[in-house]
């Protein structure tokens, strides 16, 4: 299914088979159908511009013509208001995947006192993934609730793979996770586990290196972020929303 939907929408826009009516959302579904059998919309809305329609699927998000004859992949742009909106709709299309995976299914690390939540996408031998967590106290501190989510880069059958798989089939995965980051060798464990679906979905939200960080807004920061400046970026955007709602 990657490689369908990667190889459909490389490109900026795609010719998609099938004659079907004008201005309708079925029309749009109908002719995914057709092309990408294998891919199910999220959903289809339509867009700023009349006469495109917006597709969601997981984290992505893309643009079709009311014809379901182009797609368009890229970022749509109101000039006037210089915003991207298709930014915008693509963290609440990452917070819906997440939301999807569910917090039964991530490594969360709690704070006393609740200020803000972060995803973080993380490999267990990365160097910057293991600095972050030498400092979850820290984060703690801050009110930040740290949601782990496993992204061995080596991928499926690497040794950070297995060691991912055994933190979670530990009795205690917090505890195996930071001895795991520690460079203590855990017990070999094999159990029913996510670290698949964590896998496909950083890698559908674009991650090419870990630690990658999702907010509770659905903005991406890529890499390792300290956690007083992490705690003053949430904090600004946070500000930022509340003035916006505010207009």
């Amino acid at each position: 299914m990657k490689k369908l939907f990667g190889a459909a929408i490389g490109g900026f826009a795609l010719l998609l088979a099938g004659s079907v009516q004008a201005g309708d959302p079925k029309a749009v579904e109908e002719a995914l159908k057709q092309a990408l059998p294998k891919i199910k919309p999220d959903s289809i809305a339509p867009s700023p511009i009349a006469g495109l329609y917006e597709v969601t699927v997981g984290p992505k998000l893309f643009y079709v013509s009311e014809d379901g004859r182009y797609l368009i992949q890229g970022s749509l742009i109101d000039i006037q208001a210089r915003e991207d909106l298709t930014e915008h709709k693509l963290s609440e299309a990452r917070l819906n995947a997440l939301k999807k995976v569910g917090t039964d299914n991530m490594v969360v690390f709690k704070p006393t006192l609740n200020r803000h939540v972060v995803y973080v996408f993380t490999d267990i031998d990365c160097g910057y993934c293991r600095k972050l967590h030498s400092e979850i106290d820290q984060y703690l501190k801050e009110g930040i609730e740290v949601r782990y989510l496993f992204f061995p880069r080596a991928g499926e059958g690497s040794d950070s793979y297995f060691k991912a798989v055994s933190v979670w089939c530990a009795k205690d995965r917090n505890e195996a996770l930071t001895k795991a980051k520690r460079g203590e060798t855990l017990e070999r464990k094999e159990c029913d586990n996510p670290v698949d679906e964590h896998l496909a979905l950083g890698t559908a939200m674009g991650a090419n290196g870990t630690p990658m960080i999702v907010t509770e807004k659905g903005d991406v920061l890529p890499g390792y972020v300290p956690a007083t400046r992490l705690s003053k970026l949430l904090n600004q955007n946070d500000g930022k929303r509340n003035d916006a709602a505010g207009k």
